[in-house]
């Protein structure tokens, strides 16, 4: 009878601790590596998002450059939301699922916050603009860059402007330069110039020199909440964020 009642006893409690893990799981945050140039607009969906999945959301944001790194690293996450190159690099290496379009922002120039807007409107304003500046500053690793050092080589100004550009790790650091006063210009994405503290949006680069950088989403191939996974990027690409993405200097792909 006492064996009876301790395999009862013993059986019981290994199912409340498998009851109790599927619970904790179902209510697991949803893991998600978030490139910088699509984070403002993540930012104002993503409480819609929590509501509608029911869960709440850990971020872990960067450069589609250094999130790569982390993912071939080996670190858990659920959604990956990165620039389409880096997402199809991942996607041949097998790390991701298949890639769901979410938007894409233009390269602008952005200026401290009250500072007098410098000219901007064609190439030899743009010209002058960025010879006559104290400093301009860009991301070493973003996406936008290798679009910027093509420009400069157009507008035959290359080697002067070496002497003159602060490389930051991220746009959020070089949007620091320019609210502190050490840089004047900051070139990056639309998406990012819009949300830095301290900084205002002088605007788009002239259309010869515009350029779009794409970001798109999957989830995980080892992804613990691969379900809520796909219900995050259905929320993040469905027909309403349109206008979200448009506030946050995006538009739909």
């Amino acid at each position: 009878m006492k064996t009876h009642i301790l395999v009862a006893a013993f059986l019981a409690s290994t199912a409340s601790l498998a009851a109790h893990a599927a619970v904790r799981a179902e209510g697991e945050p949803v893991r998600v590596f978030l490139s910088n140039g699509f984070k403002a607009a993540f930012d104002d969906l993503a409480p819609t998002c929590e509501r509608s999945l029911g869960r709440s959301i850990t971020l872990q944001s960067g450069t589609s450059t250094s999130l790569t790194q982390r993912v071939n690293a080996g670190e858990a996450f659920d959604v990956a939301i990165m620039t389409t190159e880096a997402m199809d690099d991942l996607g041949k290496a097998g790390k991701v699922s298949a890639r769901t379009p979410l938007g894409r922002s233009g390269i602008g120039i952005g200026s401290r916050a009250g500072a007098k807007k410098p000219d901007i409107a064609n190439a030899d304003a743009l010209k002058k603009t960025f010879l006559a500046s104290k400093a301009v500053t860009y991301a070493g690793d973003g996406a936008s860059r290798p679009h910027i050092a093509r420009m400069m080589t157009t507008l035959g100004i290359a080697e002067a402007m070496t002497k003159k550009t602060i490389l930051e790790q991220g746009s959020v650091r070089s949007a620091a330069k320019v609210a502190s006063g050490d840089a004047e210009l900051l070139i990056t994405l639309i998406s990012e110039i819009l949300p830095a503290p301290g900084v205002e949006l002088v605007g788009p680069l002239p259309m010869q020199f515009q350029n779009y950088v794409s970001f798109a989403a999957a989830t995980g191939v080892k992804a613990a909440n691969a379900a809520v996974g796909k219900s995050l990027i259905s929320c993040l690409s469905g027909p309403g964020v349109a206008a979200t993405l448009k506030a946050k200097g995006m538009e739909k792909p």
